[in-house]
């Protein structure tokens, strides 16, 4: 059937209750980013499926992408004390991100300078970095402390085997690494995220939850998985009832950064609305979603809406939950998933109530990924920030739900969102038109970050 629409490109919309609809009826002020629309129409052109499954392809991003941008490597809460090292890894590079002794950080290639060994395999306190091989050591500073018979070395100056030191960048309790110097520096790399961020400051949290497990698709086919809303209707049917999808507002900031906004506690509008009332979709709410999972059944007044009613639910559970006060907070704010996406692979979640962190990277090729969730915590104000929990790494037989740590409603999501990006993967990989058809508005995210790529590689 031909679309016989005549509307602009992009400028079409899913009929209904609309995200601006939901924050004009809020009944605190709402911060102005929430309410402004930086959506721009960028083209209506098929992706070649080859961007996912090619090796050429994945081998040029390891080229050209990767050692030019700004990577998260760690968390402060990960290495809080001096001498604290974070081996950090991603496609064939390795890196020891270390803490000093005046609480700075530094980040230096973790290969020894004489046979080429890895110094460390793992994370942990450290007071210099040996090598196991023959003894090359070097301080924490990347200066060389030991070379192991010297007198057949005397060719070699100290300052000519400094171990190579890469960009380090701080924000948010977020520490990042970036191998290749030049560009924009990490804070106008993530505009607009610490205007957003200060309502919730994620430097003030600890993660309290961090699983992996490696997934069977290319990293960008997982990663995308999050970046639009309306698969829920389909993929997660079970939360359809009070997740509003398809009514997502959809922004993109720049090159590197972009969000969505899904209101929760209103339902999708893609449900046939016959015969459910508020009071449903609050019971729904209550039965399957994590964020105020174990409270008891709330009474909707006549009259009255599902979200107001959970949102002012989840203000009440607010100081038991994280300590602190809430009151100022908006319905969107203690709800709605504000999921972030950072250009090439991390995408941090906003809000006052515990916040999903992921983190997506090549796991060793485009056929693998390894995905990464926590959960950061708030901690109230004047409590020093625990340490980060270690992570907890699932073998390929066991599922997200099966994870004490994430829990079965969030698991099953997850698992439902894997079992979509490895078919997706495999897929792409027998294609007969070798093309992927994007929507011009829901998922502008997608396009946005491959407009990106090819920025970076065209370079």
């Amino acid at each position: 059937m031909q679309n016989k629409s005549a509307q602009a490109p992009g400028t079409a919309r899913c009929p209904g209750v609309t995200w601006d609809d939901l924050i004009a009826a809020e009944s605190r002020p709402v911060p102005d980013f929430l309410a402004e629309d930086t959506y721009e129409y960028r083209g209506s052109e098929p992706l070649d499926a080859s961007r996912y499954t090619s090796p050429e392809f994945f081998k040029a991003e390891v080229e050209k992408i990767w050692p030019n941008v700004w990577q998260l490597a760690a968390r402060e809460e990960d290495m809080s004390e001096p001498g604290d090292v974070v081996v950090y890894e991603n496609v064939g590079r390795s890196y020891l991100v270390t803490r000093q002794e005046d609480g700075s950080i530094r980040a230096f290639h973790n290969v020894c300078l004489h046979r080429g060994r890895k110094l460390r395999a793992e994370s942990g306190p450290a007071e210099i970095f040996h090598c196991p091989y023959h003894g090359f050591a070097w301080n924490l500073d990347g200066t060389v402390n030991n070379i192991p018979c010297r007198w057949d070395f005397s060719h070699l100056k100290d300052t000519e085997v400094k171990l190579p030191e890469v960009e380090t960048g701080r924000w948010g309790g977020y520490i990042f690494v970036r191998e290749n110097s030049g560009g924009p520096t990490l804070e106008e790399y993530i505009n607009p995220l610490p205007k957003h961020f200060q309502r919730w400051p994620h430097e003030k949290r600890t993660a309290t939850v961090w699983v992996a497990k490696v997934i069977h698709a290319n990293w960008k086919a997982v990663m995308e998985a999050f970046m639009e809303a309306w698969h829920a209707y389909t993929t997660h049917p079970q939360i359809a009832p009070y997740v509003s999808d398809a009514n997502s507002r959809y922004n993109i900031y720049g090159d590197h950064v972009n969000v969505g906004f899904n209101a929760q506690g209103a339902m999708s509008p893609l449900i046939d609305p016959e015969g459910k009332s508020e009071q449903w979709v609050a019971d729904q709410y209550l039965a399957s979603s994590r964020r105020l999972e174990g409270k008891e059944r709330v009474i909707v007044p006549e009259g009255a809406k599902a979200r107001a009613v959970l949102g002012q639910l989840a203000r009440d559970a607010y100081p038991e939950v994280c300590g602190g006060n809430a009151d100022h907070a908006t319905d969107a704010e203690m709800l709605d998933s504000l999921f972030y996406s950072v250009f090439p692979n991390w995408g941090p979640w906003g809000g006052f109530m515990p916040a999903l962190d992921y983190r997506f990277r090549p796991w060793p090729d485009q056929d693998h990924t390894l995905m990464e969730v926590r959960i950061l915590s708030p901690v109230p104000d004047g409590k020093p920030i625990p340490r980060s929990v270690p992570m907890s790494f699932l073998t390929d037989d066991q599922t997200w739900a099966s994870s004490p740590e994430i829990g079965p409603m969030l698991g099953h999501v997850l698992d439902q969102d894997v079992a979509n990006v490895e078919q997706v993967h495999a897929g792409l990989k027998v294609s007969k038109t070798g093309k992927v058809q994007l929507g011009d508005y829901m998922e502008i995210r997608i396009r946005q970050f491959h407009q990106t790529a090819d920025k970076y590689m065209s370079r």
